[in-house]
């Protein structure tokens, strides 16, 4: 049976338990696109929330204006506070544009919209809406541990579904990239690189967070959402604030490697957030070096991994994981512009003013009638002066 402890708490489900945790004291942010509207994964997920029963559910919603209309109706229909918040209606664009804060779509860009709304609960829980595997229990775990002194907490799961190892983001580009870059850093006191690898499954999108900790936090606009979250948690929290829990079993869909909203270009964000996040902490990169040093550990990696399958029964095709490497490689480079979005409790427009002008773009699209919506948004953003 499991049971090692990381340099962070690492709470592992050991049993089946259900753990108490203040639900009726969070808010949960569930990102959706229009590719989420009325399938089996997104119903089963809020279905199971129902149950949980939190101060509301916050969807940030990317989806065309003919779409956000059925959509927010479609999401009425479940038994628990739903809020949508579109993020591409004409107000909440401009509003943005006025404060300087327009720029790339994303799914970052959609949870920290979110995140300002939930933003007056104790607690928030941000989790994805694609997963075939939902549990009620998925709220309480990542709350357990921000309830007892903690002020992050990162799921983690095990990707094999299928008869296959799966996680090949995190495998094969975010782990040897960090080895990489630990294997080539002189210091041994930059401990970023040492926070980074202590969660087991970095680039999952469940984690839970105290307000006052989101208030502080930058986020990246896309997908290098999840990295970029973990670096600004070890500015704020560090090892001694963060835990990680384990979710059991955890399906969700799988991306192919090419197109648009493929692998290879997630690995583009991920490693702009990866290398930003530890040159933010001190970590000085030999970029002309690193590619070469990123394709050796990931060998490395493939050769566990393979006898990892093989041990356990599983499908492996170490060739086409090496050919997975090479495109990753390609996307090695130094960080571009800082784009990210500012802390909350910083921010130059209040979580109320981009609900107020959401709200006003959905009431519009659904015919002049807000269902579902209080009247009236306040503005709380913890630790403001």
């Amino acid at each position: 049976m499991e049971y090692v402890q990381e340099r962070v708490t690492t709470l592992h489900a050991l049993t089946d338990h259900r753990p108490d945790a203040p639900t009726g004291r969070a808010a949960v942010v569930v990102p959706m696109t229009e590719r989420e509207y009325g399938t089996l994964a997104a119903e089963r997920v809020l279905t199971a929330l129902e149950a949980v029963d939190p101060t509301r559910v916050v969807v940030p919603l990317r989806a065309p204006a003919e779409r956000v209309g059925p959509f927010a109706d479609w999401l009425d229909g479940f038994d628990v506070a739903v809020e949508p918040l579109w993020c591409g209606g004409p107000r909440l664009t401009e509003l943005l544009a006025e404060r300087g804060l327009d720029g790339a779509r994303g799914k970052g860009r959609d949870v920290w919209l979110g995140i300002g709304r939930a933003l007056d609960a104790e607690f928030v829980v941000v989790h994805d809406a694609d997963a075939k595997t939902y549990s009620p229990a998925f709220v309480n775990r990542l709350l357990f541990p921000v309830a007892r002194g903690h002020e992050f907490a990162k799921g983690y799961y095990a990707r094999v579904e299928d008869g296959t190892l799966y996680g090949r983001l995190f495998r094969l580009f975010f782990r040897p990239l960090l080895r990489a870059l630990d294997d080539a850093t002189a210091s041994r006191e930059v401990g970023v690189l040492e926070y980074l690898s202590a969660f087991r499954y970095a680039l999952a999108g469940e984690f839970a967070a105290t307000s006052d900790l989101l208030s502080r936090l930058r986020v990246q606009r896309g997908w290098g959402l999840e990295v970029g979250t973990l670096g600004e948690a070890f500015a704020y929290a560090g090892f001694a604030g963060s835990a990680q829990v384990d979710l059991g079993r955890y399906e969700h869909d799988h991306r192919s490697v090419d197109g648009p909203t493929g692998l290879a270009d997630m690995s583009r964000a991920v490693g702009e957030a990866t290398l930003r996040a530890v040159e933010d902490a001190g970590v000085t990169v030999a970029y002309e070096t690193l590619a070469d040093r990123y394709r050796e550990a990931a060998d490395g990696l493939i050769r566990g991994y393979a006898a990892d399958a093989a041990f356990n029964g599983l499908d492996y095709d170490p060739a086409d994981e090496r050919t997975q490497v090479e495109t990753y490689a390609d996307s090695l480079g130094a960080p571009g512009p800082d784009t990210r979005l500012p802390a909350w409790r910083n921010a130059p427009v209040t979580p109320a003013e981009v609900a107020e002008a959401a709200r006003a773009d959905l009431d519009d699209e659904r015919g002049g009638a807000a269902v579902g919506v209080p009247e009236r948004v306040t503005d709380v953003v913890p630790g403001e002066d």
